[in-house]
């Protein structure tokens, strides 16, 4: 039991239920204070409409009185009069004595004559609260004899006013609570459809299903953007995972050559070539170069793993980057010598540029190997060297078959070898050119590809003159031209 409210706390509470609430809690808040502030100001409204009510019964009395021939034709004038304004009368002499109704011992005459006098000392007529509610008094003549009107307002119709007036507000909140209540339901299911739909999808992603689209018109900005960035999240990741599959699957197959070759020549050793010290040393060196490939091998996954992860901790430094490409191209004389190959380089004198002098060595090296791999019959590859605006521009060209312009985009990405079937000068891992990528991205130097098939390749790199560095470049592609 526990556990199981443990876990609903970690799982937090439904993004619909809070916005159901709250918009209900909301409607709930602005009902009452509507209505406590409807009650405030109906009731000053109430009393308003009274003192204005009671001024003209008053009025109108006072009118009646002046105006009828007779005490009995004024009295029955006022009946008439206060009826129709809802309010009783008063009609006192200035000593207390009661004028109307005649017949009455109210007790209180006295006191109420004293507060006539005082509200209506050198005036006409006057609003004054007596009693607890508001009350009208005037000075009339009645019967040849001057005398006080006093004009009250009828609580009892007051009363049902105002429980009639409670009970449709309390009505009037009940039912707007209710449709509040409806209405918020609609509008937080409304809000929370999209971010449940995009929810479901995002756990699908993390169980591995990439085969998700997240693109859709959602109404709402803020959750097309998210669904925009998770698409190109399941993009990206599930390109990665396709080079993971890839790499793991070649990187298995050459793991698996070598070890082979290695156990099959161990074995030859053991039972064949033992005695005879030719063959024994032979079958000992191809050991030991299938072990320097497996250790190549081993080297490369390292680096493209450590940049892929962004562990770079290399040192800029201020270099002769000449000297530095004309040292990596003598690398391959010995290929010119053993097999023929030529590599010729065409090297501006004093090119100086600020980077990591031993990774910029690594791509010159893998680009120039790259080239000879696939050079065409002629065994040519050209190396190039020269300044540009801002910097310069380092250039490897062959003669061979080309890249399809479909394999461009991915001759970069991938454990890519080219189509071409001959065999390679050069020993090779095949992950020469993702790190050469991930190393151009670090140091912020734009590189790319201008190949047609039949006609050879070119891969190019540029470099900035000390000094004039930008910002090392985040971006996750390449500039390639075709």
């Amino acid at each position: 039991m526990n556990s199981e409210k443990r876990k609903r706390q970690r799982a937090g509470r439904s993004l619909n239920l809070v916005l159901w609430f709250s918009f209900t809690l909301f409607a709930l808040v602005i009902v009452v204070v509507y209505a406590v502030l409807q009650n405030v100001f109906m009731a000053e409204h109430v009393n308003e409409k009274n003192k204005q009510r009671l001024s003209s019964a008053g009025r109108a009395i006072a009118e009646a009185i002046e105006t009828s021939p007779s005490a009995s034709n004024a009295l029955k004038k006022i009946y008439d009069i206060a009826g129709d304004y809802g309010v009783s009368f008063y009609m006192l002499y200035a000593d207390g004595a009661c004028v109307w109704p005649e017949l009455s011992t109210e007790s209180s005459y006295p006191e109420i004559t004293a507060a006539l006098e005082e509200q209506l000392a050198g005036r006409d007529e006057a609003l004054f609260v007596y009693g607890g509610q508001v009350s009208y008094g005037a000075v009339v003549s009645f019967g040849g004899r001057e005398c006080y009107l006093m004009l009250e307002s009828s609580a009892l119709m007051r009363e049902v006013y105002f429980q009639g007036f409670i009970i449709m507000s309390v009505v009037t909140g009940l039912l707007s609570v209710v449709l509040a209540f409806a209405a918020s339901g609609f509008v937080a299911l409304f809000i929370t459809k999209p971010v449940t739909e995009v929810t479901e999808q995002a756990k699908e992603l993390a169980r591995g299903n990439f085969a998700l689209d997240f693109r859709s018109d959602y109404y709402c900005s803020e959750i097309r953007e998210l669904a925009a960035a998770l698409e190109y999240a399941r993009s990206e990741i599930s390109k990665s995972d396709t080079v993971q599959k890839e790499l793991i699957a070649n990187v298995s197959h050459d793991f698996k050559t070598p070890l082979t070759m290695i156990k099959a020549y161990a074995s030859m050793i053991r039972e064949i070539s033992g005695e005879d010290k030719k063959k024994r040393d032979a079958h000992t060196q191809i050991i030991i170069d299938e072990c320097d490939r497996l250790t190549a091998l081993v080297v490369d996954v390292l680096d493209l793993s450590r940049l892929r992860a962004g562990i770079y901790d290399d040192t800029d430094t201020v270099f002769n980057l000449s000297e530095v490409v004309y040292s990596i191209a003598c690398r391959f004389d010995e290929l010119k010598q053993t097999e023929g190959y030529l590599v010729e380089t065409q090297v501006e004198e004093d090119i100086y540029t600020c980077a990591s002098r031993e990774r910029i060595e690594q791509v010159l090296y893998n680009l120039i190997g790259n080239a000879v791999n696939y050079t065409g019959e002629d065994k040519r590859v050209r190396v190039r060297l020269f300044k540009k605006e801002g910097g310069a521009r380092f250039e490897v060209i062959d003669s061979g078959k080309g890249i399809p312009k479909e394999e461009l985009d991915t001759v970069w990405d991938r454990y890519y070898r080219s189509a071409a079937s001959h065999k390679r000068s050069v020993s090779g891992t095949g992950l020469g050119l993702s790190i050469v990528k991930g190393i151009l991205l670090a140091q912020g130097c734009p590189f790319g590809i201008v190949s047609e098939t039949g006609k050879g390749s070119c891969f190019w790199v540029e470099f900035s003159e000390p000094g004039k560095q930008g910002e090392k470049s985040d971006e996750e592609g390449e500039r390639v031209e075709n």
